[in-house]
């Protein structure tokens, strides 16, 4: 079962520990390296949760599984820091988060981009309704209508 939790500063050792996950476990997804992250301190990871208006925690069987975060600029939402851990990967966690940032968009456009080569990512995008809108060198931009 999945269950969706929205994070707060106070949740900032959940979070390290699942984007440290993903720094590690799926480099090759993101800009940031774990390099970047590893040794930062608890201010900066509450900091994080606090600059970034949305932050979501998915927990397969009572495990945390996966994170999501949303931010809203210029009545446009960009879905940013999408992962899933290895276990929780075909259980609908990875949808369970998407849509999770789709409703709290509600009627604003939702943008994000992910590296052109990230089939199994542009997948789970395009199941949940995203679209190609552009391709900024390696990297899709995918759009959802809102």
């Amino acid at each position: 079962m999945i269950a969706l939790r929205r994070l707060t500063p106070e949740d900032w050792e959940v979070w390290r520990e699942l984007r440290l996950a993903a720094l590690r476990d799926a480099a090759y997804a993101f800009k940031t390296s774990l390099a970047e992250w590893q040794d930062a301190p608890e201010q900066r990871w509450r900091q994080r949760l606090t600059d970034v208006e949305l932050n979501v925690l998915a927990e397969c069987d009572g495990e945390p599984a996966g994170i999501v975060s949303g931010t809203r600029t210029d009545g446009t939402v960009r879905l940013l820091s999408m992962y899933v851990a290895p276990f929780a990967r075909g259980r609908g966690a990875g949808d369970a988060l998407v849509r999770a940032v789709v409703r709290w968009a509600g009627e604003s456009r939702v943008l994000l981009r992910v590296f052109d080569d990230n089939e199994p990512a542009k997948k789970l995008y395009r199941r949940n309704g995203f679209v190609p809108a552009g391709l900024f060198g390696r990297e899709r931009e995918m759009a959802h209508p809102g």
